[in-house]
């Protein structure tokens, strides 16, 4: 049986949000959060309480367990919202008002890539920071099919045509490819 990483095995949250360049006062959206908010909650203890995280997703189950866990832990500082990012103003959040965004694992789900970082770009103010995560297309047997994966090359593309800049590569994991843009 072949073993297969999950969890920061896969992806250190806190290394990517470190290259995102994250301090207290930020306000942050997870776009595609997930159930766990596996970047939500490490994200809401470093903006600390002056701070805010929008864990963004479309489905509702996965918003519930975000909530959950806001409930368990006693975080005040993270409010889920339900949102398409797929679709222009899908997402409530107000243009130009997050520091930083965050697009992690969820390029190679989409079948409206530009539209989709045309609408997490959008909520990201003039000079915030904008990071992209996703699998490296080859070399490995498991995560999403090959044929599925997005290159960083096309990632770039993407991000480029959103209006983004790109300043940085970094390695968020063995298995994932990473970069930090900003929005002039």
């Amino acid at each position: 049986m072949t073993y297969i990483p999950t969890g920061t095995e896969l992806i250190d949250p806190f290394k990517v949000l470190e290259a995102a360049g994250i301090k207290s006062g930020m306000r942050v959206a997870d776009f595609g959060c997930g159930t766990l908010g596996h970047y939500v909650f490490p994200a809401a203890h470093q903006v600390g309480p002056s701070g805010k995280v929008f864990a963004v997703d479309i489905l509702k189950s996965v918003l519930n367990g975000v909530e959950s866990k806001i409930k368990m832990d006693g975080v005040a500082n993270v409010e889920s919202v339900w949102g398409d990012i797929e679709r222009p103003n899908g997402v409530t959040i107000p243009d130009n008002s997050l520091d930083l965004g965050l697009l992690i694992n969820n390029l190679f789900m989409s079948s409206q890539k530009a539209a989709m970082m045309k609408e997490c770009v959008r909520m990201v103010k003039p000079g915030g920071t904008f990071v992209v995560v996703d699998w490296k297309p080859a070399g490995v047997n498991f995560g999403p099919d090959p044929k599925l994966k997005v290159t960083p090359e096309e990632a770039k593309a993407l991000a480029t045509g959103a209006g983004l800049k790109i300043e940085k590569d970094f390695e968020p994991g063995q298995y994932h490819y990473g970069f930090v843009c900003t929005k002039p």
